[in-house]
């Protein structure tokens, strides 16, 4: 049955001398990996347009069980190939599209991280390549996938944090403070209050301002990022413990 989508290419990878397979996120389908014949050949159809970050339009045909669909057209929409001929920008962006190949299970369609993406790379295109965009989309792909870290309420006993509140007025009003209140565990994904806790080296020390940025970043939209201004130990703070985090899950 022949099938039609729109999708972004996160990989693709050889299958003999000519073939390749295909992964893309795909806006009805999620993640959808397809067999693309002899594309690697002068005169295929397919030319440039199974290149990473391709945003094309697509068809493919398979049954309904079947775990490798061929792919028969790939008609570009926009190549992105600005962000893949800037080596520095492209390995940032490799790191959120290992995300989307590492934690998003096949043919499950999720069209806000499909949004997401595609907001991000005409971001990144415009020359938005500031770091706290690579941040934004990790926080909020991790909130969308539903394995945010728990940054609000003890991981133990659960009860809500007294300090780190936002304040009303958004991002702006934010007095940042550098003093340490709070130990994130990466073993438990989340932070451990100091009855519950143990002083372990492997926990991640988070000041107050941190965790008022993280509540607040999470309420804002990716077209409002270039207005924030944040100062360099809380977007330490907030991408070590990101980071960890994700490395954590998929280690597990």
């Amino acid at each position: 049955m022949l099938k039609r989508t729109e999708g972004i290419v996160l990989k693709n990878s050889l299958f003999g001398e000519a073939d390749l397979i295909v992964t893309y996120l795909t806006r009805d389908y999620g993640l959808l990996k397809v067999f693309a014949k002899s594309p690697r050949k002068i005169k295929s159809r397919f030319g440039s347009s199974l290149e990473p970050l391709t945003y094309s339009r697509i068809s493919f045909i398979g049954k309904e069980d079947s775990n490798l669909p061929r792919l028969t057209q790939s008609d570009i929409l926009k190549s992105f190939s600005k962000l893949r001929e800037e080596y520095k920008c492209f390995m940032s962006i490799a790191e959120i599209l290992e995300l989307n190949l590492d934690f998003l299970p096949e043919r499950e369609p999720n069209p806000e991280i499909f949004n997401l993406l595609f907001n991000m790379l005409l971001k990144l295109e415009a020359g938005c390549n500031d770091n706290l965009y690579y941040l934004y989309y990790k926080i909020k792909f991790l909130e969308l996938t539903g394995y945010s870290p728990k940054l609000d309420v003890c991981g133990r006993c659960g009860i809500p944090l007294k300090n780190g509140t936002a304040k009303s007025g958004g991002l702006s009003s934010i007095r940042y403070s550098n003093t340490a209140h709070h130990s994130f565990y990466v073993v438990h994904g989340s932070i451990i209050c100091g009855k519950c806790g143990s002083n372990r080296d492997d926990s991640i020390k988070l000041s107050d301002g941190t965790l008022k940025f993280y509540r607040s970043f999470l309420k804002w939209r990716l077209c409002n990022i270039s207005r924030i201004k944040v100062p360099k130990h809380i977007l330490s703070e907030i991408s070590c413990v990101i980071n960890s985090h994700v490395k954590y899950i998929f280690s597990r």
